[in-house]
């Protein structure tokens, strides 16, 4: 079977995306890093038990997984001076460096004896300190790439991969830590990021340059970025810039840098706040239920790992099919379709606190994954399309430190509650105040189209004329 017949066995929505040379060559490299990480998952935390000293694991374990992922805010705020301006398939390639070459000094100095605990956590730390800024660049180089109507089926492979990672990696490190060391295990997620800065590097914009962010000094109709490449017009990017606090050539805030810089535009575009404040509640009451099943599992089903294992595979399964679903949705309205996944997630979330058997509650669990699939990628395409072209790594970046917050919160609170409300009152807890959540969304959003708002960016929404209710 020709490529070209293979394409034509996809869905209509992600077809041009299989005949882009550029989004065609980076995608499997994409998807390699997100299952690198599924499996580091599971690596990082076996290796800190490791090496841990008698009676510390603890201790290091914590310290092992907040290294891995909480100083991609502190870098999002540190470094937005010196980053906000560079393209987004720089970002990209610096992040996916930086984590290629620190975690790949894991396994060399395990296999050395050097690998101190206090050594393990500050590589762990480094490699994560820019992946705020890699992540928002992945994400504005695809909506560079890509034409607007073919955005959301782009972010809806992002996700699913995501997604589909949160599945296969961790199984797939348990299968291989039985015979490597989870060390070599990290090796692999570096690989994985040396392979994907070599796919970044190779990407080209149609005009055959490498694919560049719009500069900050360069004018909305200078033909370059995203903006130039949507099609959209200079009138409509210079509106959106000066409502947002830029200059009319798409500048920079004056006295703003990276995330506050992206905050600061973010006050001229209230629905892309309002769509960061859903999306960072949606993940705190998230938190909880993450604290819960397990304790739910052992504590009122009286089960083992394999079925909290289970849960976790049937929401993953869901959350991938339901996240390729995602590109067939440009056609509905996404503000009510992003405010019925929030509250479908919630009602999924319902029947463990009525004591509903374990069957109907993996069936419920399942049929969540499903309903939230397209959120991730439905959010980003909101941000893509409302957001000036020379701003979105910018306000991207913003999003993943602000996002990064929601879900240790969340978890952190989860503990307490469990304590007072028992496993399955947290869990009911957590979706019922998750369907409040949506009705909140939902009542400020009718209000809001009541009043007049700041415009897009672009002359559509991310479903086209659908876009705006």
């Amino acid at each position: 079977m020709t490529p070209a017949q293979t394409t034509r066995l996809l869905p209509q929505a992600y077809r041009p995306l299989f005949a882009h040379a550029g989004f065609k060559r980076l995608l499997p490299a994409l998807a390699a890093s997100d299952l690198g990480d599924g499996m580091s998952v599971v690596a990082v935390a076996w290796l800190a038990i490791e090496i841990a000293p008698p009676g510390r694991s603890g201790l290091l374990l914590g310290a092992a997984l907040a290294a891995y992922a909480l100083p991609g805010a502190l870098g999002a705020l540190l470094f937005g001076r010196l980053l906000r301006r560079l393209p987004a398939a720089r970002l990209l390639a610096a992040d996916s460096r930086i984590r290629a070459v620190l975690l790949g000094c894991v396994p060399l100095a395990w296999a050395t004896g050097l690998l101190h605990p206090v050594l393990y956590v500050a590589l762990l730390a480094g490699s994560s300190v820019l992946h705020a800024w890699g992540n928002a660049g992945r994400y504005s180089l695809v909506a560079q790439m890509l034409a607007p109507e073919q955005r959301l089926a782009a972010n809806a492979l992002l996700s699913s991969s995501v997604s589909a990672s949160i599945v296969i990696g961790p199984a797939l490190a348990g299968f291989l830590a039985a015979v490597v060391s989870p060390a070599w295990l990290i090796g692999l997620d570096a690989l994985s990021f040396a392979v994907l800065a070599v796919q970044v590097g190779r990407v080209r914009a149609p005009g055959g340059e490498p694919a560049t962010e719009p500069k900050p000094g360069s004018g909305p109709g200078s033909g370059s970025g995203a903006g130039s490449e949507a099609g959209s017009g200079a009138g409509s990017t210079s509106e959106a810039a000066s409502e947002a606090g830029t200059g009319a050539q798409g500048g920079a805030v004056t006295g703003s840098d990276g995330p506050s810089a992206g905050l600061q535009l973010l006050r001229g575009q209230p629905e892309l706040l309002g769509v960061l404040a859903l999306t960072w509640f949606f993940n705190f009451l998230y938190g909880p239920a993450e604290v819960a099943l397990p304790l739910h599992v052992t504590d009122d089903l009286h089960a083992g790992a394999g079925l909290l294992g289970l849960y976790w595979a049937l929401f993953g399964a869901g959350a991938v099919l339901g996240g390729l679903a995602a590109g067939a949705l440009r056609r509905f309205p996404l503000w009510p379709v992003t405010l019925g996944i929030v509250a479908g997630w919630g009602f999924a979330l319902v029947p463990f606190g009525l004591g509903a058997s374990a069957p109907v509650t993996l069936a419920c669990f399942t049929l969540g994954g499903l309903i939230y699939g397209p959120f991730t990628a439905l959010s980003y395409t909101l941000f893509q399309e409302r957001t000036p072209a020379a701003w979105l790594t910018t306000v991207l970046a913003a999003r993943s430190a602000a996002l990064l917050t929601a879900g240790p919160v969340g978890t952190a609170l989860g503990g307490p509650l469990i304590a007072l409300m028992g496993p399955r009152g947290v869990l009911a807890a957590s979706g019922i105040a998750t369907v409040a959540l949506a009705a909140v969304g939902a009542a400020v959003r009718i209000l809001s189209t009541r009043r007049p708002t700041s415009r897009p960016v672009h002359g559509s929404g991310p479903c086209g004329g659908a876009a705006r209710p």
